[in-house]
């Protein structure tokens, strides 16, 4: 069996031809068209119109939002490799056409004073020639009268040239020319007529019956003797189809073109078809940048030098006013840098001398809660206390308000406690018989109100039925 597939030499020219197109597409110039603000349905209609006139070229199935600013698309235009915009817009005055190069300008605005939309040119046509595969290659550019009418007429042209990519006339191939767009500039009345042409190439020098038999569709003989009458005289031919060709027109061939008779080094007549769309431009004024800056020409407004040079003497004047607020927003932004700096080594450095001197200069944190809780159960049994020396009379034991007792303990040098308790004589003497003395005796256990250590204020010993005090112990007659 023989070898199925492509060679491997096959293959590598196949990829090289595919590298070398796609580098050839990629430097070729691209375009956006869009409309910006309220444009309204016919200048909608104009900018998808215009699209294909820019076709391959152009983002046809582009969209464009409300939200989307300026910015945004010549972001996105960016790694696109876009290097044009066409923006309509409209005023309640009139419709406006911008032409702007990317990414650094110029901008050219246009009024449009005229337009027709393809479908109003093509109604009005008898017989009317556009296809897709006219769309496959763009459109052969002609720009007419554009003459030395002043600097902004030559950078029109320019614009205009560097819509499209450049043909080499040794080397372009004539099959792929369908499409030819004239631009024509009137130096009288300043504008310029935006026209866009089908391109028909048929061959001369035959009769009107040869021409029809050169054709596809053969004509309808049936009222014919002989062949010979169709080719002397053209009968059953309509006057339409016999289009007027002279000098105008006629050309003789380089190179073989598409279509029954186009022969190298013959004779053939190129006709155009309008296929639109029409408009009808005037320029309006001329901008350094993408929608901004200087505006280098307008047509409605004229300055002297001594303005322009005053204008160029402001604007100088505030860029170094800029530059120079930049340059001490700077110095200061570095100078509370270096502050924070050497305010943070500062800092650490303290806390590395307290660490070596033990924290003596550490700051005192201040009491802790369960500390803060202690003085204040101390504060209540200090007053439990004192209402108790006034209903009693006599001190309480140390074991009925622990707290108060230790808040009441004189402050000096501690003293020493006795080793025992002396006892004291008359401790079993009963002090009702005729011969005891001293106070009478303690009664035995402790007092009502002491028999548990009060709780913390709000307990449900002092809910509802007030506080809880102790009373005073029976005297025994």
């Amino acid at each position: 069996m023989g070898q199925s597939g492509r060679s491997r030499h096959q293959k590598r020219a196949r990829a090289q031809a595919q590298l070398r197109n796609l580098e050839a597409y990629a430097a070729q110039p691209h375009s956006f068209v869009f409309t910006r603000g309220r444009a309204g349905r016919n200048v909608k209609q104009l900018s998808l119109d215009l699209r294909r006139v820019m076709e391959p070229l152009t983002a046809t199935r582009l969209q464009v939002r409300k939200k989307n600013s300026l910015k945004d698309c010549v972001a996105v235009a960016g790694p696109l490799g876009v290097t044009h915009f066409l923006i309509l817009s409209r005023t309640e005055t009139s419709v406006y056409f911008k032409l702007v190069r990317l990414p650094g300008g110029p901008t050219l605005t246009f009024q449009v004073n005229k337009y027709t939309l393809v479908r109003d040119v093509v109604s009005s046509l008898r017989r009317h020639r556009m296809h897709e595969q006219q769309f496959t290659h763009p459109p052969l550019l002609v720009l007419n009268s554009f003459g030395p009418h002043g600097m902004h007429v030559k950078l029109m042209a320019t614009m205009f040239q560097n819509l499209f990519p450049s043909i080499n006339v040794h080397k372009v191939n004539l099959n792929t020319i369908k499409r030819c767009l004239l631009v024509s500039y009137n130096p009288d009345s300043q504008e310029l007529d935006f026209r866009h042409y089908s391109i028909k190439v048929v061959p001369v020098g035959a009769s009107r019956g040869m021409k029809k038999l050169l054709q596809e569709k053969v004509p309808n003989m049936s009222r014919l003797q002989d062949i010979s009458e169709l080719l002397a005289t053209g009968a059953g031919l309509s006057e339409s189809e016999a289009e007027p060709d002279g000098e105008h027109n006629i050309t003789e061939l380089p190179q073989a073109v598409a279509g029954r008779g186009n022969m190298r080094a013959q004779q053939s007549a190129v006709r155009l078809t309008e296929i639109g769309p029409r408009m009808t431009l005037r320029l309006i004024k001329i901008q350094e940048g993408v929608a901004e800056g200087n505006v280098l020409f307008h047509s409605f407004v004229h300055k002297t030098e001594e303005e322009l040079q005053a204008i160029l003497a402001a604007k100088e004047e505030r860029l170094r006013l800029r530059a120079q607020r930049q340059d001490v927003q700077a110095q200061n932004v570095r100078r509370k840098r270096e502050q924070r700096e050497a305010h943070k080594k500062k800092s650490l450095a303290g806390m590395k001398r307290t660490r070596a001197d033990g924290d003596s200069d550490a700051e005192d944190p201040g009491a802790a809660p369960e500390a803060e809780g202690a003085g204040r159960r101390e504060e209540e049994e200090e007053d439990e206390a004192e209402y108790f020396r006034q209903a009693v009379g006599q001190e309480p034991d140390e074991d009925m308000f622990p707290g108060a007792a230790k808040r009441r303990r004189p402050a000096g040098p501690p003293r020493k406690k006795p080793r025992g308790k002396e006892r004291r004589p008359d401790r079993g003497q009963d002090r009702r018989a005729p011969g005891g003395q001293g106070r009478p005796p303690k009664p035995k256990g402790r007092p009502w109100g002491a028999q548990a250590k009060p709780g913390p204020r709000g307990s449900a010993q002092d809910r509802g039925r007030g506080r809880a005090r102790p009373r005073p112990p029976k005297r025994v007659a």
